[in-house]
């Protein structure tokens, strides 16, 4: 929690980025609090559009949380990204996300 909490604090002072928010974002997963995890990842890519990175773990996140609707949105778009900047190897991740997202919607239909 001592890394969130550093996070956090610069993040009060003004320094807001979307590196800062994919940070809070991977160490609020890492600590399973997913429902944080997913509004930093979102704002991460709100503030940096092309950040493949913060898709690729905002799509695991929502998936994680049971949302596959939004997982399947989102992995979709990150790996457009990702493609476009040539980030194979965040694109490759993504697909494999992607699959188990599809795969618990077929699950709930």
């Amino acid at each position: 929690m001592n890394m969130i909490n550093n996070l956090e604090a610069m993040r009060a002072k003004g320094q807001d980025s979307a590196l800062l928010r994919y940070s809070l974002g991977n160490e609020y997963l890492k600590q399973e609090q997913i429902d944080q995890a997913i509004d930093h990842f979102a704002e991460a890519i709100r503030l940096d559009p092309g950040y493949s990175a913060a898709w690729k773990l905002y799509g695991k996140a929502l998936t994680e949380a049971s949302r596959a609707q939004e997982a399947v949105t989102v992995l979709s778009r990150g790996i457009e990204v990702a493609e476009g900047k040539g980030d194979v190897q965040a694109a490759k991740e993504m697909r494999v996300f992607l699959k188990r997202a599809q795969a618990a919607l077929g699950a709930t239909d």
